[in-house]
């Protein structure tokens, strides 16, 4: 973001995440009463948590854009891309957009998936995360697992998850790369769409979903489109996750979030957004943002919360 029953075991070098098996429906949450979503109502927790951990790990140095970290996680996004058979536009994988000056020219790279559409081939809902970070300063390195390993892992889950599961939309799923240089590649992304910008319905970003002290995460975006409060309204009662509005009215100053991520393009080419993150917490860019200060619970039920609104939104043959 710019400006603003998990068991974890190291094995020869790789990182192995072990979970309890759960049954393939909703389960009352015993503290609240309320139904919640379940491992088995979706997202692979073990891959979701594996990829989390590589792209926040050391061996990626903070993936600023142009760096060779950042090249790893290109490539780390790519493979998972290619290993789902995700489709491409005749452009390509990659969508290349220089940034820089004329004596360190940095070439920037989003990554792009789709989905076809069953019943709306033609219609695109774009579900986004930037990939890169702030990379190294002196002899820190910015980790980034919140801001935002964790909205690129929740990504891939849902490809994952929306490969067995076919849209009736079409879904372009797009990786962003240099949100921390101001938004570059999702500027350049809604500035040269793969698609004629009238068939895109809406944008689902994600930054900052992994972690919050008060079980709280907010979606935002619901003040510019209040058609879209019902459909996230209608999540609430199915998680334990505490689902907040809000961080979108211009009057809230910096608390407005409004411009602070890669949403922001598409608002202002008048394309509905539902943006999901945290608020700040005291590792936000800083090199104490690790893969250690996760809450895997926590951030699971939050992309299962996801998952399960997108799958809403999806069902809708016109959002209003």
């Amino acid at each position: 973001m710019v400006l603003r029953c998990f068991k974890t075991v190291i094995y020869s070098g790789a990182i192995l995440v072990m979970v309890v098996a759960c049954k393939n429906k909703a389960s009352k949450n015993p503290d609240t009463g309320k139904k919640t979503l379940t491992v088995a109502a979706g997202l692979d927790s073990a891959s979701l948590i594996n990829d989390l951990a590589y792209l926040s790990s050391e061996a990626l140095g903070g993936r600023e854009t142009g760096t060779p970290g950042n090249a790893l996680a290109q490539a780390y996004i790519t493979r998972r891309f290619d290993s789902l058979q995700l489709k491409q536009f005749d452009s390509g994988r990659f969508q290349s957009f220089p940034l820089g000056n004329r004596s360190t020219p940095i070439t920037g790279k989003n990554i792009i998936g789709i989905i076809p559409g069953t019943t709306y081939p033609d219609k695109y809902y774009v579900i986004s995360a930037h990939y890169d970070h702030l990379g190294t300063k002196g002899d820190k390195i910015y980790f980034g697992a919140d801001d935002n390993a964790s909205g690129s892992a929740c990504l891939l889950a849902l490809a994952r998850y929306f490969k067995h599961h076919p849209p009736k939309h079409s879904f372009i799923f797009t990786s962003f790369d240099a949100e921390e240089k101001g938004l570059v590649g999702s500027r350049y992304f809604v500035g040269h769409l793969p698609v004629d910008s009238t068939k895109v319905l809406l944008n689902v970003n994600m930054d900052m979903v992994s972690r919050n002290d008060k079980n709280e995460i907010y979606a935002s975006g619901t003040w510019h489109y209040p058609f879209l409060k019902k459909y996230v309204d209608s999540i609430k009662p199915l998680t334990s996750v505490t689902v907040s509005f809000g961080h979108d009215n211009p009057s809230e100053g910096h608390n407005d979030w409004t411009n602070q991520s890669d949403h922001y393009p598409f608002h202002k080419a008048k394309i509905p957004y539902l943006y999901f993150g945290v608020e700040d917490h005291p590792d936000y860019h800083k090199p104490t943002d690790t893969f250690d200060k996760v809450d895997k619970g926590f951030y699971f039920r939050v992309c299962n919360m996801i998952r399960e609104t997108i799958v809403v939104l999806d069902r809708q043959e016109k959002l209003q």
